[in-house]
């Protein structure tokens, strides 16, 4: 559990400091696959702490729902249609989620 949060403080502070900037088109896209990984990371300490985690799950959900995040939102732009709404719903729930369980594993650890 560790290495996944120093891996991820290690990520903010290297986009943080990074001099990489996103066309302002591209921000939407952006925005949701951040969105996406955040929640397959959750997702991943949530496992580990049930002692359920599986790296090959946890490597293709991090690059699927990010890929499939920005997919439905480029598609939607093709229809005229604002996915993500849909996609902050549902990515903004599975975080919820997440930490509610996280937050249970550890009052019941204590």
């Amino acid at each position: 559990m560790w290495l996944a949060i120093i891996g991820l403080i290690l990520g903010i502070g290297m986009g943080i400091g990074s001099a990489i900037v996103f066309p302002p088109g591209y921000s939407a896209y952006v925005a949701i696959g951040i969105l996406a990984c955040l929640d397959s990371v959750l997702g991943g300490i949530c496992a580990n702490m049930r002692d359920e985690f599986e790296w090959k799950i946890f490597v293709t959900g991090f690059f699927w729902n990010a890929v499939l995040a920005m997919v439905l939102i480029w598609l939607g732009n093709q229809l005229s249609i604002d996915l993500s709404i849909a996609a902050v719903v549902v990515y903004g729930s599975r975080m919820f989620h997440n930490f509610s369980q996280i937050r249970r594993i550890l009052l019941h650890r204590g």
